[in-house]
């Protein structure tokens, strides 16, 4: 039985970057994913977000895009961990490549490449009205390059939250906060 949120130790790792379990729970719950939704997994990294968005949506369909190959190396061996049977790896650097791709409900955006104002303009053509974009950002940059876009653009409404997220860690005799890097989580909804 799948229950939402895998510890981040069950995945197989590289030198890939993962979305952590706390970011992957959010990120999730923004996407309001159906049973049968088709997502996109826009730098899918080692997949983490990939499997439990397909494990969530076992009539629907995951697409993970990475350009990385150690990363769809990784994708591969995670959906085969987790028998996570309805993702297809798209090896490529988005939006390259996702011309082919069906509609979609969800996008979960983990990297761009740099090139974010292009995947929002293809990823328009692609989603469906109700549809949700969620952003994971690192830096204030791709943030603010997010919501000058979502301005700019009608018939899309957005939020953003900032996540801290500490572990405590055993040192000794004590037991100390051990701080993750600060994330945006940026909900963007197609009217």
């Amino acid at each position: 039985m799948y229950h939402l949120g895998i510890d981040d130790g069950e995945f197989i790792r590289g030198t890939v970057p993962m979305t952590k379990q706390e970011i992957r729970i959010l990120t999730l719950a923004k996407a309001h994913l159906e049973h049968d939704s088709v997502i996109y997994d826009v730098g899918a990294g080692t997949g983490s977000l990939s499997v439990e968005a397909a494990l969530q949506s076992p009539d629907g369909h995951v697409y993970a895009v990475e350009r990385n190959p150690e990363g769809v190396r990784l994708i591969r061996e995670n959906a085969r961990k987790f028998r996570a049977g309805n993702i297809t790896i798209l090896q490529a650097e988005a939006p390259d490549g996702m011309e082919d791709l069906p509609e979609c409900d969800a996008v979960l955006i983990g990297g761009s490449g740099g090139n974010l104002v292009r995947l929002f303009d293809a990823l328009d053509a692609k989603l469906r009205r109700g549809g949700r974009i969620i952003l994971n950002c690192i830096t204030v940059q791709t943030l603010m390059q997010c919501i000058a876009y979502m301005r700019e653009k009608e018939g899309y409404t957005y939020e953003a939250v900032q996540v801290q997220v500490s572990r405590l860690q055993q040192v000794g005799a004590y037991d100390m906060a051990k701080a993750h890097n600060p994330i945006y989580i940026v909900t963007c909804i197609k009217k």
